[in-house]
Order: structure tokens, then C-alpha cells, then sequence
């Protein structure tokens, strides 16, 4: 989806603050968080990975920008909880206390990608285009290089299709790939002269350039 959580090549967000000596954790709680989402996916299996990253990106965008990391995992965890009926959202706002913000609905049955091969369709020093998507739903595909030319340096393995897994669809694998675009296919004007950015993006998101 198109959301807030995509800001790559975004301006006007200002510098990216780095905060020396930065712990781990800042608050106890945020350790807990991480536990709980490692249960819901590991444990009781109540969502996956894919599932969890989508339930982020639905969070309404002035939550999204005004909440920290961890913030956000505990609010896509909970969404997810009661969705999945893990627990009820009386339940939920019981015991934090007061009214839990939850993400928006998930969108259902978003369009399909195109099924991608079972071995690799490109190869390295392959011209190719990122397809110009726009889902409804969940998908690992940035904004800032859809339409884009690039070059495929790397053929990995393959792996879970996240558009699908996202939407509880069934499990399907598809090549990846690393792809390197200059910086200017990307920037224009803005990109500093000679660089380059590699992306990791799987098969359905790519045809011949």
C-alpha cells in the first residue's frame, strides 16, 4: 500500500538524528513488545511477519509519525490480536487503562501480482524495470523505484512472497533479486554524481527493461 510508513527519497523530514551511544532500549517496556510479537508469530502463530509489517503501515498517519519504533510494533501487535480474536478489544482497553489506538482494517482481496517463475527469470547483468504498482494491500516494493531501470547484480534465493503471506494467502516462494540503480534513475538533480543504491526486490515486481 501507499502509505506513510514509505518515506524513502521523502523531503522536508529533516536530518536523521543519531543518538550517540544509543541503548538497545530506552524503557523497560519496549522489551516486553519484542517478546510478544515474538509469541504471536512464534508461539501461538497467530499472525506472520508479513501480517505484522502491514498492521504497522495501516496505523493512522498522524499516529505513525508521532509514535517511536516501539510504539508502533505494540500497536500493529495489538490490532493484530484482536483481529486474529486473541483477545477483545474491551479486553485490550481494559487493561492499558483507557481508549488503545488500533491500525485501520485491513483492505481484503487486493490485486494480484503477476506468478513468478519457479527458477529464476533474470539474470545477472540483466536490464530491468520495476513494475508500476500501486496494491491496496501489503507489498515490499518502494515507492522511490517503481518505474525505475535498473541492473540485476545478484540472483538470491527464494523466498515468501509477501504480498500474499500478508493477506493470509497461501505460502508461495518466488526469486529475489538484488538490483543496483544509479542514483540520478532515482533522484534526478538530486542524486550526488556517481553513486548507486541497491534495492532487494523479488520477481513479481520486475519485467524486461
Amino acid at each position: 500500500m501507499d502509505g506513510i510508513h514509505d518515506l524513502g527519497g521523502t523531503c522536508g523530514f529533516g536530518n536523521v538524528e543519531v543518538e550517540r551511544d544509543e541503548p538497545v532500549f530506552h524503557e523497560d517496556w519496549e522489551r516486553r513488545v519484542i517478546a510478544i510479537n515474538a509469541i504471536g508469530i512464534s508461539v501461538i502463530r497467530a499472525f506472520n511477519t508479513d501480517e505484522y509489517r502491514h498492521s504497522v503501515e495501516r496505523m493512522d498517519p498522524v499516529h505513525y509519525l508521532s509514535a517511536t519504533y516501539y510504539e508502533r510494533m505494540l500497536t500493529g501487535i495489538a490490532t493484530l490480536f484482536v483481529e486474529k480474536g486473541v483477545l477483545t478489544r474491551d479486553e485490550l482497553e481494559r487493561r492499558a487503562g483507557g481508549r488503545f489506538p488500533l491500525a485501520h482494517p485491513v483492505v481484503h482481496n487486493p490485486p494480484d501480482a503477476i506468478v513468478a517463475s519457479e527458477t529464476a527469470r533474470y539474470g545477472v547483468g540483466q536490464a530491468v524495470r520495476v513494475r508500476e504498482l500501486r496494491p491496496a494491500g501489503h507489498t515490499r516494493v518502494p515507492r522511490y523505484c517503481r518505474g525505475k531501470r535498473g541492473l540485476i547484480v545478484h540472483v538470491a534465493r527464494r523466498f515468501s512472497f509477501p504480498d500474499a503471506a500478508a493477506h493470509g494467502r497461501s505460502e508461495r516462494h518466488e526469486p529475489t533479486y538484488h538490483v543496483e540503480f544509479t542514483a540520478a534513475e532515482l533522484w534526478g538533480d538530486a542524486a550526488e554524481p556517481g553513486s548507486t543504491v541497491l534495492v532487494d526486490l523479488w520477481e513479481s515486481y520486475l519485467e524486461q527493461a
